[in-house]
């Protein structure tokens, strides 16, 4: 019994003296290791000294120019004054013709009878009247006499000139010097002076009508310089972001124009005000094409430019990520003019030929090392 009592006093005490151990502390604890600096992927772009220009963008359709101050519009439609039958057509669409040029004929076979007979009365009334001249009025025939042959010769070539009027109504002329766009009869119609025979269009003289938002039209002005790319009726921008985007698309070639008026009232449907631009003799674009049009407003030349994508808005405005070898440095900037896929900057440290972070610009601390992807 002794013996047992002895052995388990000899366990306790060892098992006390590995449980002081643990407690004073004899086995050393791992200590933890800082986590490293992460370095971020991007690429760059250089800052670059360009111009940039401002514009106003609105949407417009190419038209025939309004009647002006001593010239008629140019474009007509062509009727005949009398109804009839089409007996000959003169012109082609796409042709360009003078003015008085004759572009239809009518049937003139009752027309040339009616002529011919009137002809042939006054014929004989000039007849009448140089008989009564030989005899002498008031000796071998009275003065009566002779002025009833005189009243029937002015009759006579009263009814011929008529006839010959009707006759000439029959050719349908031209009203202006321009192309014959469209023609809508054919050889054999009966038509009346209703009936639109063909139409005209003076291309030398078209004009832009374009609608430009109410909010931009104050900075337009008669004179300024206006672009004209073709295309698709395009809608209303629906803000400053989305007008710059789209006056920077690129699609069918382009045209330069004037601007010529502005319009003094606000269509309150679509909140636009009327600008009208002149193309020039020469333009390629045509009567009824949608047109995308960019007034210029402002033009900078020599302005440090960055791309558009390398702008980040800070705690306190835009900034630009500067790389300054492998770190990049978020430095406040002032923005201005956008145009194609750049934008104006000032700002501290921002000097031609450094380059900034565009891809991954976006969630970079404000000093971060970087790794240049590309380079």
């Amino acid at each position: 019994m002794i013996y047992r009592i002895a052995r388990v006093s000899s366990l306790l005490a060892v098992m006390a003296g590995m449980s002081g151990c643990r407690q004073s502390g004899a086995v050393p604890e791992r200590t933890a290791s800082a986590d490293p600096e992460p370095v971020v992927s991007v690429t760059v772009a250089p800052v670059v000294r360009t111009t940039l220009h401002g514009y106003v963008t609105g949407w417009g359709r190419v038209e025939p120019e309004s009647a002006t101050a001593g010239q008629p519009p140019a474009n007509a439609a062509i009727a005949a004054p009398v109804a009839g039958i089409v007996a000959d057509i003169h012109c082609t669409e796409g042709e360009r013709v003078p003015k008085g040029a004759t572009l239809f004929q009518l049937d003139g076979r009752v027309a040339d009878v009616a002529v011919q007979r009137a002809q042939e009365a006054v014929r004989y009334a000039e007849s009448v009247v140089q008989r009564q001249e030989q005899l002498g009025p008031g000796q071998a025939t009275s003065q009566k006499a002779y002025q009833d042959s005189k009243q029937q010769l002015a009759a006579a070539q009263s009814e011929l000139n008529a006839a010959q009027v009707q006759r000439r109504l029959l050719d349908v002329p031209a009203p202006i010097d321009g192309t014959v766009v469209r023609i809508n009869t054919k050889l054999g119609n009966a038509i009346d002076p209703s009936t639109v025979l063909a139409e005209m269009i003076d291309l030398n003289r078209l004009v832009v009508n374009a609608a430009v938002r109410s909010v931009d039209v104050g900075q337009v002005r008669r004179g300024q310089r206006v672009t004209l790319t073709a295309g698709t009726a395009p809608r209303a921008p629906s803000d400053a972001t989305e007008a710059a985007t789209s006056s920077n698309r690129t699609s069918t070639p382009t045209e330069t124009a004037t601007v010529e008026y502005l319009g003094s009232q606000v269509d309150p449907a679509t909140d636009t005000v009327l600008v009208r631009a002149r193309l020039p003799a020469t333009s390629t674009l045509r009567p009824g094409q949608y047109v995308t049009v960019r007034v210029l407003i402002d033009e900078r030349p020599n302005q440090l430019a960055v791309p558009v994508d390398s702008i980040v808005q800070g705690a306190n405005g835009p900034e630009v990520a500067l790389v300054q070898g492998d770190v990049a440095v978020r430095t406040p900037v002032t923005t201005g003019l956008t145009e194609g896929g750049l934008i104006q900057v000032e700002g501290n440290s921002v000097r031609e030929g450094t380059s900034v972070v565009v891809q991954g610009a976006y969630g970079l601390l404000p000093k971060a090392r970087i790794k240049v992807i590309g380079r």
